[in-house]
């Protein structure tokens, strides 16, 4: 066993960051579809040689934290036969996946012979298959109405292209980018390959495999320690999921229970509801990713994201529930109840760690759009993630994020370029921007959520409408108060409007119809008359708070003729409860 040497061991650490952000930067630069290259709705990773996380670039962490379950599944399944040179793709949610549509490219990296670890990237596809261009099917009971089921499967065998299982994938998915997108997934992992190989023939195999595990081991003390500072004790809470996509008014309850002992968390939601007949249900691995995102967000920052920083964490998410759902339950819409697992998880802790909470997150409503651009005569398939991406709760201590986006993303996944949308679908934007008043009032407030409007440019656009947030809004804490709900409605050349259900197929649509949304904000924290007056009127001033929500929940009274404060009437508002 090799020395330890702390200063070597922090170069391990940043070097393993180093190289997953390296991959990052190459697949975004590489892959084709705006759904990676412009939104990055993707991750890499780099795993050990037991499948074992060393370090991750979480552009979306409900990705990144479905992938060491994926590699020690591909280890188990492929044991001895693994090989330099290999390439196996796997995205199926019956064997560790987390969503149809996130399809992993994994590549074992092999120093002298010895197999020393994984380099693995994962994103989201504009196809894969299944009854819907697009992969998301709101009618969908089953898997195979979703997607293409892919099990760990080789496409390279050491070294050699594997044409016909390249070819009976690729035959199964419309769209010929996904193919190039895959291959810059194994361009990215071939870099990850390169950059570990070259560290650890520097360092040696014996030291890096000391270093590693002393870094799993102060990672974990961490961990531990963070979960030390909250008291012991049983906390609960509960979300709500509304509607499964084929039985109008259902309703499904995500309810947790978190158990503190000492230096161990356990997160058990075997009280939820059971699985659905319908489009929303999740998989155990999204759902694991959903808890430890959101614990993530009340610990230390600072905290690396290695296999140590997991291994305190208790999951318990027993198959048969919603957040779990058997074989061969349609389960696409998994990874969007990671704000319900969310909002459970912060009501639960709201008591114990009041300042380390948030209020309420915007749920995710969103719209995929489909057809043939008219002016390429090529097929497109485009998430309208600028619409979705509304705002975060707020804290103790600060206002909400604006226009962030929902949870499940933390804030990785970006906007389009609007140049960029014009080019590759083509709709016109029309209007974007911060929503008056959409923003739960408290002593901090929410973040701020947007409204949209999209003018339609092709005949025959099919539109899919995924998501939630249109029946609740995100809540507040400590006498914070609640945002808007989410909407989404289509204007048709002939006046009409339309209002879609949240998880819908609108087929045909003429161009000229205008797509309108507005994604809610976040819920407020604390009472609202407690915020800062000059807080208040900078959002005056700024046109995202009006007059009457100043004066209704923030109890600030401003003089009609100069919008300058009026201070004996404010201060009689303040005072009234």
């Amino acid at each position: 066993m090799s020395e330890i040497d702390k200063i070597l061991l922090s170069i391990f650490q940043r070097a393993f960051k180093s190289i997953t952000d390296e991959m990052s930067i190459s697949l975004t630069k590489t892959t084709r579809s705006p759904i990676l290259c412009e939104a990055k709705d993707f991750v890499t990773g780099l795993y050990d040689a037991h499948g074992q996380m060393l370090e991750q670039t979480e552009n979306l962490p409900i990705l990144s934290f479905s992938l060491g379950p994926v590699c020690k599944k591909i280890i188990e399944c492929f044991g001895y036969d693994i090989h330099p040179g290999d390439v196996i793709m796997h995205n199926d949610v019956f064997s560790m996946g987390n969503q149809n549509n996130d399809v992993a490219v994994f590549k074992p990296i092999f120093t002298d012979g010895t197999l020393i670890g994984w380099a693995a990237a994962k994103g989201h596809q504009a196809d894969i298959g299944g009854s819907v261009q697009g992969g998301y099917n709101p009618d969908a009971t089953e898997v195979w109405q979703e997607a293409l089921r892919i099990p760990a499967v080789k496409v390279y065998d050491r070294g050699v292209l594997r044409k016909d299982v390249w070819n009976l994938i690729f035959a199964n998915i419309r769209l010929q980018i996904v193919a190039e997108d895959i291959k810059a997934q194994i361009g990215a992992c071939t870099l990850g390959e390169r950059r570990l190989q070259a560290l650890v023939q520097k360092y040696g195999i014996d030291c890096f495999e000391a270093h590693k595990c002393e870094l799993f081991n102060s990672t974990e003390r961490m961990m531990k320690k963070e979960i030390r500072s909250i008291p012991n004790g049983v906390y609960q809470g509960e979300g709500r999921a509304y509607y499964d996509g084929k039985h109008l008014g259902t309703e499904f309850s995500i309810r947790v229970r978190i158990t503190v002992e000492d230096e161990s968390i356990t997160f058990d939601f075997s009280e939820s509801s059971p699985q659905t007949k319908g489009f929303v249900n999740g998989t155990y691995t999204s759902t694991c990713s959903a808890i430890t995102l959101t614990f993530l967000q009340m610990v230390n920052p600072d905290i690396p994201h290695n296999e140590g920083m997991i291994k305190p964490l208790k999951y318990i998410v027993p198959e048969g529930t919603i957040l779990n759902a058997s074989y061969p339950a349609a389960t696409t819409f998994g990874n969007h109840l990671c704000p319900q697992t969310a909002d459970s998880i912060f009501k639960a802790l709201a008591t114990a760690i009041p300042d380390r909470v948030t209020a309420g997150w915007n749920h995710l409503l969103c719209s995929l759009f489909t057809g043939v651009h008219p002016r390429t005569h090529r097929k497109y398939v485009d998430i309208c993630f600028l619409g979705m991406k509304g705002g975060s709760g707020a804290l103790q201590g600060d206002d909400g994020y604006d226009h962030i986006g929902m949870i499940d993303a933390s804030g990785g996944v970006l906007d389009q370029d609007y140049e960029m949308y014009e080019q590759q679908t083509p709709h016109r934007i029309l209007k974007h921007e911060f929503l008056m008043d959409s923003a739960g009032a408290g002593k901090w407030r929410g973040g701020l959520g947007v409204v949209t409007a999209i003018r339609l440019g092709a005949d025959d656009t099919q539109m899919v409408v995924f998501g939630d947030g249109d029946k609740e809004p995100p809540f507040g804490l400590f006498g914070g108060k609640s945002s808007v709900c989410n909407k989404i409605s289509l204007e048709y050349p002939d006046g009409t409007e339309s209002v879609p259900l949240s998880k819908d197929i609108v087929p045909d649509i003429p161009a000229g119809t205008i797509y309108h949304q507005i994604a809610g904000g976040g819920g407020g924290f604390g009472n609202p008359k407690e915020r800062d007056i000059d807080k208040v009127v900078t959002d005056v001033q700024n046109e995202v708070c009006s007059l009457q929500k100043a004066r209704d929940d923030y109890g600030v009274v401003f003089k009609p003729d100069t919008l300058d404060v009026d201070q004996q009437k404010t201060s009689a508002s303040r005072r009234s409860e």
